[in-house]
């Protein structure tokens, strides 16, 4: 409970962005490396946002899963473990 109630707080708040911030200043994270593993099936976040950040970050990897939504699955934990492998033997 006390979870949902953070992300409503963040999320009625626009995580206190500007609109439009997060895309229009993702090249600032240019060196910074980043993987976005998205489910296609995720009815409450569209996989369009994430490949728009994705487009705008330059050194983010866009991962998305054919068989995941919002909860995950087992090939969304699968590339999750992948992704923090590689930044451990970074």
């Amino acid at each position: 409970m006390v979870f949902a109630r953070i992300c409503a707080h963040y999320s009625s708040h626009g995580a206190w962005l500007e609109d439009g911030a997060l895309l229009r200043d993702a090249g600032r994270l240019a060196g910074v490396p980043g993987v976005l593993i998205h489910g296609r099936l995720d009815l409450s976040s569209p996989p369009d946002t994430t490949w728009e950040l994705a487009r705008a970050w330059p050194d983010a990897k866009l991962v998305l899963l054919d068989d995941s939504g919002h909860q995950g699955s087992d090939s969304r934990r699968k590339h999750l473990i992948e992704a923090l492998d590689e930044f451990a033997y970074r």
